[in-house]
């Protein structure tokens, strides 16, 4: 039976859709892998452009609400807010905290560049920890 993992932050739209796109890719089929948020939204273009960067498509992952996911059988929940309050499932669940910061920005002020250096150190930041995940979740390496 595959281990299951969900990635959770209010809208599911950048981290946790970088996090879920990481994570299949890097840790390979022994793992079931989800993401979700409080209050979806949709996936935001400069998540997607971060993520084709490094050969992970996520152009057809869509934003979820956490109500969509079966939480039964989760081995762990990776919560992803740093500034806005993470949405908390009411069920025993292993959680972890990773407080990324949302590269997401409705600023004006900041250009089309800058914007694509914030996702790249957000999804920097999310591969780094991924790679420690399975000591984390004693899962088998690859």
């Amino acid at each position: 039976m595959k281990r299951r993992i969900l990635f959770l932050c209010v809208a599911n739209s950048a981290r946790s859709q970088m996090a879920e796109g990481l994570a299949r890719a890097l840790l390979g089929e022994d793992l079931e892998v989800l993401s979700a948020g409080s209050k979806p939204s949709r996936v935001n273009p400069y998540a997607i452009e971060a993520m084709a960067e490094l050969g992970i498509d996520l152009s057809a992952h869509r934003s979820k609400s956490v109500d969509e996911i079966e939480t039964r059988g989760l081995d762990a929940v990776i919560t992803l807010c740093a500034e806005e309050v993470c949405p908390i499932l009411p069920v025993q669940i292993r959680r972890f905290h990773w407080p990324i910061p949302d590269p997401a920005s409705s600023d004006p002020s900041i250009d089309a560049e800058q914007m694509r250096r914030r996702f790249r150190a957000a999804r920097e930041e999310i591969r780094e920890r991924i790679v420690g995940l399975p000591a984390l979740l004693d899962l088998p390496r690859h």
